[in-house]
């Protein structure tokens, strides 16, 4: 969140997209192709074959451990996140109400600013209900100070706290892979 005059603004999807400095080409490409998203009217709505996500990749940064769930549809280890409630379009709080969610963290905080971390634009395999898609996930850090009180919403959905090199290991997704990279360079830098 920004502070503008004492009050906390959450950016939305156009300032925050505008704000953000692609890293690499596979970044720069995702970047580019999304822009034109930001004014449409369907631009979280699931039933289009490309819409926008937001995702957290939470940590402790007193120990340099992160958070990963099990996502059972993608049978993969993932950060939280997901889709916007019917009338969300802010980015950060839709990351931040998904974190709570699937966590039951209620102190989660953006970390160490508000800033986008990474835009990737992902695949999702078909299902029963909806066809094969993609997701333009943006993606930010939360922390924590509680980690011992994180709580799977479900027993299909486990959370474990992993270091960055751990938690490399644990997901086959290259995406993450790079998000998992870029919270490991912050969490080193110089406080």
């Amino acid at each position: 969140m920004v502070t503008t005059g004492g009050a906390a603004h959450s950016p939305d999807l156009a300032e925050l997209l505008a704000g953000h400095r692609p890293q690499g080409p596979t970044e720069t490409a995702d970047h580019e192709r999304v822009r034109h998203l930001t004014g449409a009217a369907d631009a979280w709505d699931r039933g289009t074959p490309l819409h926008f996500t937001a995702s957290a990749l939470i940590v402790h940064p007193p120990t340099r451990r992160v958070l990963l769930r099990w996502h059972v549809r993608q049978q993969a280890w993932l950060q939280v996140g997901g889709h916007g409630d019917p009338g969300e379009t802010l980015p950060l709080d839709i990351a931040l109400r998904e974190g709570l969610e699937e966590t039951g963290l209620a102190d989660l905080t953006p970390w160490p600013d508000a800033a986008l971390v990474h835009l990737a634009v992902v695949p999702v395999p078909a299902s029963p209900v909806e066809p094969a898609h993609e997701h333009a996930d943006l993606r930010f850090l939360l922390a924590t100070g509680t980690p011992e009180r994180a709580r799977p919403e479900n027993p299909a959905a486990p959370l474990e706290w992993l270091t960055i090199a751990e938690a490399r290991q644990r997901t086959t997704e290259e995406n993450l892979r790079e998000t998992l990279d870029r919270a490991g360079r912050l969490l080193d830098a110089p406080a």
